[in-house]
């Protein structure tokens, strides 16, 4: 039997998401989205917020940067992917990121334009 990779999330965009262009022309964009629990402890309501890191490509990128905005309500549903980098003082690093196939603009009417749900290629 094979594994299941498969995340849903609904959260709030941290900020704008930035698109880039790589070299053989594949659009990609990342952005930080917060997903906020409310927990009960000792009669005391905490609130506690998770930090994603949303990574999508080609045309599902180029439509999250024309419709996102930081703030928004969306839902997202892709797969985690950890992957391996070298930062700028040549250290070894790994990185967890939800590359995203799906996503939905939720909330109010007056929080986006277009309300509808896009997939990837």
């Amino acid at each position: 039997m094979s594994g299941v990779n498969k995340v849903m999330l609904i959260g709030h965009m941290g900020k704008d998401p930035e698109l880039r262009v790589l070299n053989n022309n594949v659009s990609v964009v990342s952005f930080p989205l917060a997903t906020t629990e409310f927990l009960n402890k000792g009669g005391v309501r905490t609130e506690q917020t998770e930090w994603h890191n949303i990574v999508m490509w080609r045309g599902l990128a180029e439509s999250a940067a024309k419709l996102l905005k930081k703030g928004q309500l969306i839902y997202i549903e892709g797969k985690c992917k950890t992957r391996a980098f070298e930062d700028k003082d040549g250290v070894h690093r790994y990185i967890t990121e939800v590359v995203a196939e799906i996503f939905t603009l939720l909330g109010r009417a007056s929080d986006f334009e277009m309300a509808e749900s896009h997939q990837g290629e």
